[in-house]
């Protein structure tokens, strides 16, 4: 197994204009490839803004749309990971990600956990994914979960049972400081959250976060990426615009999955039975 250069695209994008967004992932892109990535990440609603209330039904792009388009054809350089808001055939709106390379759609993952809570008012606006799936990519296989997706263990947990070596978290993450410390509160929450799923999973996690100011909430940034044995890889350490590039060497995986074989011994039929059985019983 080789190692992958992950480029963590940490943008602040313009609530609601597809266009601006489109032409800064663009020359984010450019850069990534110029510096040698395999991959480049960027966060939840990249293209569009996260709060964007009435603005969601504008904002809303298909898969075979242009500016959704110009993106994937990118990927014929780079793979590349975007997110956005995505109407179905059916006029149902979702929070999505598209894992593109090749110049063509690999994987979409539509957002399963929207919080509808606090300062989230996802539910109100979006619709649930219904499907979690893992995908293969060169010598790995990759799965994808959206910000609150993973703040369910549920999300995680199936995607390793599907074979999951990296674990992509594009995120709108605000900051919840305690006591007015930056570093504390959200930031630190999701950086206890990343290490133990990769070191429980084997596996690596990628999270990219956005940034910036947005209807006066504070993204804050910090993106980072956890490798299979938990200890942190690398992290963006600041609340900018950033793109910087981690190498993962996939050998890694083996390594610790060897030493820590925790999903060899997974009962999954155990699990299956005992989940019937909680809510047969509800």
């Amino acid at each position: 197994m080789k190692s992958i250069r992950v480029a963590l695209g940490q943008v602040q994008p313009v609530l609601g204009d597809v266009y601006a967004n489109a032409d800064k992932h663009m020359a984010f892109i450019d850069r990534a490839v110029e510096q040698g990535a395999d991959v480049v990440v960027f966060p939840e609603l990249g293209l569009t803004g996260y709060l964007l209330r009435d603005l969601t039904y504008q904002v809303a792009r298909r898969i075979d749309d242009r500016d959704i388009g110009k993106l994937i054809g990118a990927s014929q350089r780079i793979d590349v990971l975007f997110s956005f808001v995505e109407e179905s055939a059916a006029h149902r709106f979702y929070t999505c990600s598209v894992y593109a390379s090749g110049g063509r759609v690999i994987h979409v993952h539509r957002k399963i956990y929207l919080p509808t809570y606090g300062l989230f008012e996802e539910g109100r606006h979006f619709s649930r994914g219904e499907s979690l799936n893992s995908f293969a990519v060169a010598e790995y296989r990759a799965g994808i979960a959206i910000c609150e997706d993973v703040w369910h263990p549920s999300v995680p947990y199936l995607l390793s049972v599907a074979g999951m070596d990296v674990l992509y978290v594009p995120a709108a993450g605000p900051g919840r400081a305690l006591g007015g410390d930056p570093h504390s509160g959200s930031q630190l929450f999701w950086e206890r959250l990343i290490r133990t799923y990769a070191q429980l999973f084997t596996c690596y996690v990628v999270f990219v976060n956005r940034v910036g100011f947005e209807d006066g909430v504070f993204f804050f940034g910090h993106s980072a990426i956890a490798g299979p044995d938990g200890e942190m890889v690398g992290k963006v350490a600041s609340h900018d615009e950033r793109l910087e590039i981690f190498s993962l060497d996939l050998a890694n995986i083996r390594k610790e999955r060897y030493r820590t074989p925790l999903l060899r011994d997974e009962d999954v039929h155990f699990t299956q039975r005992t989940l019937a059985r909680l809510v047969e019983g509800q």
